[in-house]
């Protein structure tokens, strides 16, 4: 399957409104990535947030939503995201949720 929608240099979506499950099962595909439960969570939250506030949420909002959530500590919750995205928040849960690629963040 080819992904049907514009992408950056770095494979990111040009317009997150493009964004569709089949597209984040594609951009998962490419990270090596198989997605299941706690991955939806994640990939939902993030869709949800921007959805909402028109803007990509922190990795820190992320791990306040997941440790409320799951009934963890935010450092569980943390490492819980960096066992599912080891090479970053940006870099692959934003970009498989579809999000454009934050211009000034940490990868934190």
């Amino acid at each position: 399957m080819s992904i049907q929608a514009s992408r950056d240099s770095e494979g990111y979506l040009i317009n997150p409104d493009d964004w569709t499950e089949e597209i984040a099962i594609e951009l998962a595909r490419e990270e090596n990535i198989e997605l299941n439960d706690a991955y939806w969570q994640v990939l939902n939250y993030i869709r949800q947030y921007y959805d909402d506030e028109s803007i990509i949420p922190d990795v820190r909002h992320l791990m306040s939503y997941l440790s409320t959530e799951n009934n963890c500590s935010r450092k569980e919750a943390k490492k819980h995201i960096f066992e599912l995205f080891p090479y970053g928040y940006v870099k692959q849960a934003c970009k498989i949720a579809g999000m454009k690629r934050p211009r000034a963040w940490s990868t934190g």
